[in-house]
């Protein structure tokens, strides 16, 4: 399946969460578009590589202060030194994840299976609360707070010291949620959460919405069809936060405003990358698309068809997506031509890509961590 880690959805009700996998499984797919011939035209070369426990849970990767931190489905926590891959610290949940890890370079939050969030202080683990959901999203470590969404979509804020419950903003819900990474992120002095569809800017002190707006429709026949909860991470730029709108849209917020910026009719599953030039995605097809800052279509490329595309990194004058085989695949951003590709541990890249300073980091589902150096 397309990151397997990352395509569920829940169905709530007042007392059972049912788990199930949506349609479309590899074997009903049509196979991977043949890669072309590539002679690389730009450089890239392996910094370091470490490895954790394989990843079976929707992982966001923490760039905080010149270090990576990650974690492995069997709970462990891993902070790394960005440039050399030094450990810096290693701690441990306690039991298998079902969501992390959020960071601030000091506190690090993950949340088990069995709906506990536990914050670690530099690899100690400090505190644990149950959250009374299940939760699929990295909690968000903040201005000595952490913040959690689940997926009955309830806000929950906690003090980072003492575990000390802050607030917590429940909203109605549909009879589908999606259980993949949702929207969690901070903008200014505001917390940015994923509502469904619709995208909320949230007063981080009181738990009181500021504004709320549409990034796309849902729409089918039925409630799997119309599922369309916001696919995290976000991505920001400027005062502009982009994201996917589950099988229905990519949007772009201006979140100073609280208003919609442009959002385009548009299927597939996995966030967004953006600079301040275009928003890069794949479709369900895995066909990409670059859109100007405005929304106008700049490029699309058919050549990585089916092959099981991560969410994309968008770095330097390139594009990056990691695939279904481990490989990455870096791409013009201005074009969509093929420039680089890099080989991991032959296993699904199941994490977005992340970069600090020269090194970005990717993931594997078999634990594998590849840090290279773009040239």
């Amino acid at each position: 399946m397309r990151s397997a880690a990352h395509r569920g959805w829940a169905s709530l009700t007042a007392t059972l969460t049912i788990v199930a996998v949506l349609a479309g499984c590899a074997a009903s797919k049509p196979k991977p578009q043949p890669l072309e011939p590539l002679t690389p035209k730009i450089g890239g070369a392996p910094a370091w590589n470490q490895r954790i426990e394989s990843v079976k849970f929707p992982l966001a990767v923490a760039v905080t202060k010149g270090q990576f931190t990650v974690a492995g489905d069997d709970g462990t926590v891993l902070a790394l030194d960005a440039e050399s891959g030094r450990e810096i610290w290693r701690g441990s949940a306690g039991a298998k994840l079902s969501a992390g890890v959020g960071s601030d370079g000091r506190f690090a939050a993950v949340v088990t299976r069995e709906g506990e969030l536990v914050v670690l202080d530099n690899g100690v683990v400090k505190w644990r609360k149950s959250l009374g959901a299940r939760v699929t999203t990295a909690p968000l470590v903040a201005g000595e707070r952490v913040f959690v969404v689940g997926v009955d979509r309830a806000v929950q804020a906690f003090d980072a010291i003492d575990g000390r419950k802050l607030w917590v903003l429940q909203r109605p819900g549909d009879p589908l949620t999606l259980a993949q990474s949702g929207v969690l992120s901070a903008f200014k002095d505001t917390l940015i959460v994923g509502q469904g569809p619709r995208m909320a800017g949230i007063d981080p002190t009181r738990g009181e919405i500021r504004w709320d707006v549409a990034v796309g429709s849902p729409r089918g026949a039925n409630e799997i069809e119309r599922l369309a909860d916001l696919v995290g991470p976000a991505a920001r730029v400027g005062d502009m936060i982009c994201a996917r709108s589950f099988q229905a849209a990519v949007g772009c917020v201006d979140a100073q405003k609280g208003t919609i910026v442009w959002s385009k009719n548009v299927g597939g599953t996995d966030a967004v990358a953006a600079d301040p030039e275009y928003v890069f995605a794949g479709d369900a097809t895995d066909r990409i698309t670059a859109w100007k800052a405005n929304g106008d279509v700049v490029w699309t490329s058919d050549k990585l068809l089916y092959r099981a595309l991560s969410a994309p990194l968008s770095v330097g004058k390139t594009v990056v997506f990691g695939d279904g085989d481990g490989m990455l695949h870096l791409m013009a951003r201005e074009t969509g031509e093929a420039l680089l590709r890099l080989t991991t541990d032959g296993s699904a890249i199941v994490a977005q890509p992340v970069v600090s300073g020269t090194v970005m980091l990717v993931v594997t589902r078999n634990g594998g961590l590849f840090a290279f150096r773009p040239q």
